[in-house]
């Protein structure tokens, strides 16, 4: 059935009252892009992780419906969505067992040196601009968040920790645990834009 649905079945399939058929498609639609793309960058649980991005890829697909412009095929799109997806964890999972302190300071806690990003492979010049990178955002972290604003981050961008964890362990709620993050990161936008920069520009320094 997968193969036979054109984008605008696609859409209907997926916006309808029963749309556990077309979910169950476009998960081992998924679960294939994925193993063809990202399955050699994991270990023995590879089988269990891509399935676990596949389900996170369905809930990010469902909200980002009416995105769809309708410009290549849909599955093309869900695609690129999963992998994206997919990415963005791998990413997250690289820093879990990491803490905000340890990515800003050096063994002896003095002088800023994030050795724990340091990329060997890059050029000279290319680890200048990320020492020089990082060094900036040290600041924008250390200046314009505040404490709670640090944690919160801390736990969800660095550990990976759940929001529910989060919520238990911060003695808060969903909707106020939302509300520290979109200022947190509205904030952190508005001092990279003082320094003509984009999140995008930051992160491109380090691909």
């Amino acid at each position: 059935m997968s193969n036979r649905r054109t984008n605008e079945e696609w859409l209907a399939d997926l916006r309808s009252n029963q749309p556990e058929e077309a979910l169950a498609d476009l998960r081992d639609l998924l679960l294939r892009g994925l193993r063809y793309t990202i399955a050699s960058r994991l270990d023995g649980r590879s089988e269990e992780i891509l399935e676990d991005f596949a389900q996170e890829s369905l809930l990010k697909i469902q909200d980002k419906l009416d995105s769809f412009r309708g410009e290549s095929q849909f599955t093309t799109w869900a695609q690129k969505v999963a992998v994206r997806v997919a990415f963005t964890e791998l990413r997250r999972k690289r820093w879990q067992d990491s803490s905000l302190e340890a990515l800003t300071t050096t063994a002896e806690g003095d002088a800023y040196e994030p050795l724990y990003l340091a990329d060997p492979s890059a050029s000279p010049e290319e680890q200048t601009s990320q020492k020089t990178m990082l060094t900036l955002l040290n600041q924008i972290l250390s200046e314009e968040l505040t404490d709670r604003q640090r944690e919160v981050l801390e736990r969800l961008m660095l550990q990976g920790q759940a929001v529910e964890q989060v919520v238990a362990e911060m003695d808060t709620n969903r909707n106020a645990l939302y509300k520290l993050v979109h200022d947190a990161r509205l904030r952190l936008r508005r001092s990279l834009a003082k320094h003509k920069l984009t999140p995008e520009e930051v992160l491109a320094t380090f691909e």
